[in-house]
């Protein structure tokens, strides 16, 4: 059996309702935070209750080089101006070889924010695009 590397060289797919948006090199706030509510209980002094009450999850942001896919992310931003649609989605964290590393389904997927290049002729760094994008959770 091969051996597989845990990830030594990791880039991302993002696909929402289906639609491939392309490869990322960067994905950062894939997270969730659990709200914990503490209660203590008349007569046990042994430990406080932790209970949980509200999950909440943080944006993600995508970046990348300048691609040919940066008109599909146009699109699926310029689409929430004729309407709200919270589509679902999946980010694939992929290896060099294309092999499957990790899958996160997201519910309810918008788009945040999306930053183009600076288009500087006195800076000759690569041109690259930063996506972010909220959602209502992880799917399985």
């Amino acid at each position: 059996m091969p051996r597989q590397d845990p990830g030594s060289t990791i880039w991302f797919t993002l696909t929402i309702d289906g639609e491939s948006l392309g490869y990322w090199n960067g994905c950062d706030g894939l997270s969730t935070q659990v709200e914990i509510e503490q209660r203590q209980e008349g007569g046990n002094n042994g430990f406080v209750w932790q209970l949980p009450t509200r999950v909440s999850f943080s944006n993600i942001r995508l970046t990348r080089p300048l691609t040919p896919e940066t008109a599909k992310v146009a699109k699926w931003i310029s689409s929430i101006q004729t309407g709200i649609n919270r589509p679902t989605a999946q980010i694939s964290a992929l290896r060099a070889d294309g092999s499957l590393v990790a899958r996160w389904g997201l519910i309810d997927v918008l788009p945040v924010s999306w930053q183009g290049p600076s288009l500087d002729p006195n800076s000759p760094a690569v041109a690259t695009e930063v996506l972010e994008i909220a959602h209502h959770g992880f799917t399985d």
